[in-house]
């Protein structure tokens, strides 16, 4: 059973998706202000937040950003009425896993949060395996840590910007449709998202690259996808 803390001002939305995910067997537990949501948050209690972006008392980016400082990891899936790109990128850059924009079909709410367990789950197995390292030039992606560094400087990627370049990085060559890789790193594959993975992949080169415009390591293929390849594979 999975614990779950809800933390939205809107208590009919509230009360909705407490329903409905109780429904499918997880222990929801609900507050509806950013200084209770925080406390309940910092606690480490919950394998899973779900996080409204404007909230009364303390806002929900600042929770975000207190929830990733700590230790352990808990995944946050972020609810936001704010519909502009720029608002949903510095909700992923502070450390939301993923995010919904009002009004959202419950259906999916549930669906994400699917996805997102089984990433978490899957990310708890390859972590009890011997840690992983690759290297590829003057890259070097460390699973264990989930850290990466370009010529040895250390760079600041989101968790979903790892998953993605880790899932490339261990496929290198191999060409992946979007809706593959939203399959893959997201847990879903639902269409109109394909947006989702170009944004993610802009952000991914921008850190990696050293001229984003003129990648080397993640190619886009015309008409298909995108591939990882090290810079002596460089130039499709």
């Amino acid at each position: 059973m999975t614990k779950i803390l809800v933390i939205e001002d809107d208590q009919d939305i509230a009360f909705l998706v407490a329903m409905h995910l109780r429904d499918h067997g997880s222990e929801v537990e609900v507050c509806h202000d950013g200084q209770t949501g925080l406390e309940k948050a910092c606690s480490g209690d919950y394998e899973l937040i779900i996080l409204d972006l404007m909230l009364p008392g303390v806002d929900g980016l600042e929770i975000c950003r207190q929830v990733r400082a700590m230790e352990p990891y808990t995944p946050i899936l972020m609810l936001t009425a704010r519909s502009s790109e720029m608002d949903r990128v510095l909700g992923l850059e502070i450390g939301a896993d993923d995010y919904l924009s009002k009004p959202f079909s419950v259906r999916e709410l549930v669906a994400r949060v699917k996805a997102i367990c089984r990433r978490m789950s899957a990310l708890k197995k390859n972590a009890e395996s011997p840690p992983a390292v690759l290297k590829f030039d003057d890259l070097e992606i460390d699973y264990s840590g989930r850290t990466v560094k370009l010529d040895q400087a250390p760079l600041d990627l989101t968790a979903r910007e790892f998953d993605l370049l880790w899932h490339f990085a261990g496929h290198p060559g191999q060409v992946f449709s979007r809706c593959q890789l939203l399959d893959a790193v997201w847990g879903y594959s639902h269409e109109g998202y394909e947006h989702t993975v170009n944004s993610h992949i802009n952000r991914l080169r921008a850190k990696i690259e050293k001229d984003p415009s003129n990648p080397e390591f993640i190619l886009t293929v015309w008409g298909v996808g995108y591939k990882f390849t090290t810079r002596e594979g460089a130039g499709t």
